[in-house]
């Protein structure tokens, strides 16, 4: 635990740019498992990158190398991650972009969230076992990727589409090395894959997942990216593509003889025609003296992560408890409040006042389960015992998701959150295509859910966790970062920043603590390491854990003093991730 005083007084520091805490060694160890040059932690200058994967990597440090700026090594990084993360990312998915302009000091963001098709309705859902919704046409939102790369590159851009897919199509073209992560989730999901015909061919070969150390190649998807760089979004938001879409939503292409009851889905044509990624304002809080954007709804992760801490900035000091009670209270308003409606109670719910009153409720021990929901209305009074609101069922949200952070020579900085939602979307491979649809719908309340702000709706934006965030100190970057993770993302953003900045760890060290995410529930999910670390004290105070092996695989880089730049991934999570910079040296 740490005192505010301090504590403010190590963020402003580091804020402004000295560097108090000892930083690692450049010359970090491989990631254990991995190939010798994916490593965790890199140091220097004119620009950085880290990602999940070391090809999605090199893909966005050669734009950089080349002249290329932020923005469109972001692009590169993701269409790679298409080919090389299949199960999490996609041209086929969406997300959300973070983007700071350095010549203009400003923060934007892009919403390219999947969206309900328009004969989707509030019980289109209702009765469908979740397993079952997940494999079906059903789940599959339209997805925003392509427009939101075509928007990204058009507004921030110096690259064009098809210059931005060059690198994805040379390694879907001459294949990567399957990793112990790929086998493992291509074998975690083999039984339904094999219900495909279009999957089974791709992911499948010769009836099992591919081997470790074996080259994967994806033709199909090479093949796709090179028209759809020629030919432009419109390809696939009302042409032959999407018509190719829409076929295998309405149909998809079940292996002879499965049994498996994959419902048809509701797209069509006129819903690609009438897609459009949209520039948002970002969220905005203002934590340690530093300001914190983050992305408005349909993502949750904005508001919820800055509330939260809010809440703990209100607190005279800050520890793990500390940590879950804000979590759980920004949960309960999360769940009430936030959804792709109009109306979302924004500037109350990041207010100081509303802050305030939400603090004041965090005592020595855990609160009753589940916390109710404040009342963002702008009232804000003394203290109030709060009582236990009545406990509804968690929805699953799907664990993948990817994340990237980019900066470029310039000072550009995009915090990137790319998903098709479940670990292998909703498991169907367009055929002749390459890449797998999304089941991105199902993220939303099943219901009956009366009132629910997350409900389906046509044309509506599933409620997304998502939460790429950049902080700024006096209108310069500090630190960028986001993960994937389903609805844990946000504990797990939340809970680096505590790391950093409250317990003083390192950047390298605030991602490899082990982690816990309090969701608004009765018990804690929490790594081993969390368990063994704050396991005992953290019970003696009311809360109970359950064993969560692995949560989040983050990315990040921050901004040392005088230009130097660490990029920081996942030392084993997930398989370890990959940071590299542009130069060691100036």
């Amino acid at each position: 635990m740490i005192t505010r005083h301090l504590a403010v007084s190590v963020a402003g520091l580091l804020a402004g740019g000295s560097v108090l805490l000892a930083q690692p060694a450049l010359a970090s160890p491989p990631v254990q498992g991995g190939p010798a040059d994916k490593r965790p932690v890199a140091e220097g200058y004119g620009g950085a990158v880290s990602t999940v994967d070391l090809d999605a990597s090199e893909s966005a440090l050669g734009v950089l190398r080349r002249g290329g700026n932020a923005m469109d090594a972001a692009v590169a990084a993701a269409a790679t991650l298409g080919v090389t993360e299949p199960y999490s990312a996609g041209l086929a998915g969406g997300g959300f972009m973070v983007y700071y302009d350095a010549r203009h000091k400003k923060v934007h963001t892009i919403d390219g969230r999947e969206t309900a098709p328009q004969a989707m309705t509030a019980t289109s859902l209702e009765g469908i076992p979740f397993d079952d919704a997940v494999t079906s046409g059903l789940s599959a939102g339209v997805p925003g990727s392509v427009a939101q790369w075509e928007l990204a590159l058009r507004r921030f851009g110096t690259l064009s589409l098809g210059q931005a897919l060059k690198p994805a199509i040379k390694v879907a073209s001459e294949g990567f090395t399957v990793d112990q992560t790929f086998y493992d989730q291509t074998a975690a999901n083999a039984a339904r894959f094999k219900d495909f015909t279009s999957t089974a061919k791709l992911y499948l070969p010769g009836g099992a997942p591919p081997p470790v150390g074996s080259t994967f190649r994806n033709p199909e998807l090479a093949d796709t990216y090179r028209r759809l760089g020629r030919d432009g979004g419109d390809w696939l938001y009302g042409g032959r593509l999407g018509s190719e879409i829409v076929a295998t939503v309405k149909k998809p292409p079940l292996t002879p003889g499965s049994t498996r009851n994959a419902r048809p889905g509701l797209m069509e044509l006129s819903d690609l025609e009438a897609y459009r990624a949209i520039e948002r304002q970002p969220t905005k809080s203002t934590y340690l003296g530093m300001d914190v954007y983050g992305m408005a709804p349909p993502s949750s992760g904005g508001s919820t992560v800055g509330e939260a801490l809010n809440i703990l900035e209100a607190l005279p000091q800050v520890g793990m408890h500390e940590y879950l009670e804000a979590s759980r209270l920004s949960f309960a308003d999360r769940n009430k409040y936030v959804g792709d409606i109009p109306g979302v109670p924004l500037k109350e719910l990041l207010s100081d006042g509303f802050a305030k009153e939400r603090a004041c409720l965090i005592g020595e021990r855990a609160m009753p389960n589940p916390a109710p929901a404040g009342e963002p209305d702008g009232g804000y009074g003394p203290c109030q015992p709060a009582s236990p609101a009545q406990e509804k069922p968690t929805q699953p949200e799907g664990p993948e998701t990817t994340h990237m952070v980019v900066t470029d020579r310039w000072g550009n900085v995009v915090a990137y959150n790319i998903t098709i939602e479940s670990t292998g979307g909703n498991g169907i491979v367009v055929p002749g295509r390459g890449f797998l649809l999304n089941n991105e719908l199902t993220d939303f309340t099943f219901g009956p859910a009366p009132g629910d702000p997350n409900l389906p709706a046509p044309g509506k934006r599933p409620r997304s966790s998502m939460a790429p965030t950049i902080v700024l100190n006096h209108g310069k970057p500090v630190l960028a970062l986001g993960s994937p993770g389903g609805s844990t993302i946000i504990t797990t953003v939340l809970q680096i920043l505590v790391n950093r900045w409250e317990l003083g760890m390192s950047l390298p060290d605030a991602l490899a603590a082990p982690r816990a995410t309090q969701r608004n529930t009765a018990q804690t999910q929490a790594e081993q390491g969390f368990i063994d670390r704050y396991g005992p004290e953290l019970t003696s105070k009311g809360h109970s854990f359950a064993l969560n092996p692995e949560i989040g695989a983050a990315t990040a880089i921050e901004f040392l003093r005088n230009g130097r730049l660490q990029a920081v991934a996942e030392p084993t999570r997930r398989g370890g991730g990959s940071a590299l910079v542009v130069s060691e040296r100036r």
